[in-house]
């Protein structure tokens, strides 16, 4: 999905290439196979990982960090490399190997997000040493950049744009997608899930694991199944919380996304409504207009930022859009919006918002080795999410297509949410002007002849429909075993002590529940990083 965001302020995240037709022929063979017509990995499989204290004030001491290489190019792998970031919390006993993390997004960074939320995986480190990455593009690995000094690639489509006429939109867009390729430099065109797969396989082996035992959530769902669709007898114990789509085209995507998004916010509204601070009053019917009211009024007339920018009704869209991701942000995204309402300031929702308080800094395209983590752009993680969603997605349609399909699609849009409907809508259009993706994930991740993997799927889920988890578990075949998580928030496992317990049984004893059985609601308010999906 396209706005797979951290709920977390510390941690935004705001769809580029797909030249991805790079030896898919032979993406599920193994690196060292005896079929000579396939390049020779065999110096990436090879290598051995150096951990070193991870360098940086606010590191944790017991986190380590180091990297692998692995090619730039997987059918040409003499013509480049890049360098992948790691960071690890060792077992605590004798260790089985390692559990590799992935937070979600795309264009979450593995080793930020395990710096401020690694404690909760501590269970983990009676058997594994716990490793994260920042995927390719992502982070301090190559990070790919579209913005120049004060625009970003999402704000051309926060804009008020007239979706009737999209023709300036649209030229602008592919004007967007010339300078992502200018800034990002040559990791952009094998940027995406078949790649990252392709790596996660190569960490694997340097990490000297036989198996791939695993831990995705949200987007992170999506490029587990590709590894076990690539990789089927390398699948250990893989768990995927908060289960992507693997078929859905971007127009369905988006309209599961508005539905989602404007559960969530009736049930934030019905909460608000009976708190006395509530800037829409105690009318909860009249709160849900006063909503729309204000999304329009800005629209309308934007308000000025302390960076000199506009602030307009579609940044406060996905401002609340951030903020939902978790009960916990209700009270913090409350007080934001009375702050805006009464006082005209915007500084509270900005907080909220992926990216839009900081400015992009100057850099130029990297040699393949990792960044510092102050030279990451700020706008590393839209622009990542950008490019990874497009090069996955392999509809291309044309200007004139475009404009009926959004001529079709608003009023269903617009019925699924009066808020987050034309938000969502816009963002169908953030591939034009980019490469055609990938059929791989589309054609490929099916019927896979794996190991069984754990899938949870939550009902109050306002990213990953719970029915995404079902039809991903279907697709999968034999080895998915679902789990029903009957609780609120985006994923299960920081939500859910019932989901906490059984994927870390799991991943520890391969102890699996029964499949289509269910974790009950507990209360507990917290929610996972979202990431796309």
């Amino acid at each position: 999905m396209l706005a797979m965001l951290s709920p977390r302020p510390a941690v935004r995240r705001c769809t580029g290439a797909g030249a991805l037709a790079l030896a898919l022929l032979g993406a599920g063979l193994p690196a060292a196979a005896a079929d000579t017509s396939q390049p020779d990995l065999s110096r990436f499989y090879r290598q051995k990982v150096a951990w070193a204290a991870c360098e940086g004030p606010d590191m944790p001491k017991d986190l380590q960090c180091a990297k692998v290489t692995v090619p730039l190019d997987y059918a040409r792998p003499r013509a480049g490399t890049l360098d992948v970031a790691l960071a690890r919390y060792r077992a605590t006993g004798p260790s089985r190997g390692s559990v590799l993390l992935n937070f979600g997004g795309p264009g979450g960074a593995g080793v930020d997000e395990l710096v401020s939320d690694g404690r909760q995986f501590m269970e983990l480190t009676n058997a594994y040493d716990v490793v994260t990455f920042d995927p390719r593009g992502v982070g301090r690995s190559s990070p790919v950049s579209c913005a120049d000094a004060g625009d970003d690639a999402s704000a051309v489509t926060n804009e008020n744009a007239d979706l009737s006429h999209p023709q300036p939109l649209l030229k602008r867009l592919r004007q967007t997608a010339d300078r992502c390729a200018r800034r990002s430099g040559p990791v952009l065109p094998h940027i995406g899930t078949v790649n990252a797969s392709r790596d996660l396989d190569v960490i694997r082996a340097a990490l000297g694991d036989d198996k791939l035992n695993y831990l995705g959530f949200s987007y992170g769902t999506r490029l587990g199944a590709v590894y076990a669709a690539q990789f089927p007898d390398k699948v250990g114990r893989i768990a995927l919380d908060g289960v992507d789509t693997l078929t859905e085209p971007l127009s369905e995507q988006g309209l599961a996304g508005a539905e989602g998004q404007q559960t969530a916010l009736d049930d934030f509204l019905d909460w608000c409504a009976t708190d006395v601070a509530c800037p829409f009053g105690k009318d909860r019917r009249a709160a849900g207009a006063e909503v729309v009211r204000v999304v329009r009024s800005l629209d309308e007339k934007a308000l000025r930022t302390d960076f000199g920018g506009s602030f307009s009704g579609q940044d406060l869209v996905g401002a609340i859009g951030q903020a939902l991701y978790s009960k916990e942000m209700w009270p913090s995204l409350e007080r934001a919006l009375a702050s805006l309402i009464e006082d005209g300031d915007v500084r509270g929702v900005l907080n909220f918002s992926a990216g839009g308080a900081v400015l992009p800094r100057d850099r130029q395209p990297g040699n393949g080795g990792l960044v510092d983590a102050d030279e990451v752009p700020a706008d590393n993680l839209p622009a990542a999410l950008m490019a990874i969603n497009c090069a996955d997605d392999p509809d291309r349609p044309g200007a004139a297509r475009i404009t009926e399909d959004l001529k079709e699609l608003r009023p269903a849009y617009e019925k699924a949410s009066p808020v987050f409907g034309r938000y969502r809508l816009t963002q169908l259009l953030m591939c034009y002007g980019r490469p055609r993706g990938t059929d791989f994930i589309r054609d490929r991740v099916k019927d896979v002849p794996s190991s069984k993997m754990l899938l949870v799927g939550t009902r109050g889920d306002p990213a990953t429909p719970y029915r995404w988890a079902v039809e991903t578990a279907e697709r999968l075949g034999p080895s998915a075993v679902l789990l029903d998580n009957r609780g609120d928030g985006h994923t299960g496992y920081s939500s859910s002590t019932c989901v906490h317990r059984k994927v870390d049984d799991f991943l520890l004893y391969g102890s699996l529940p029964a499949n289509g059985s269910s974790c009950p609601a507990d209360g507990r308010g917290w929610s996972r990083v979202p990431s796309s999906g």
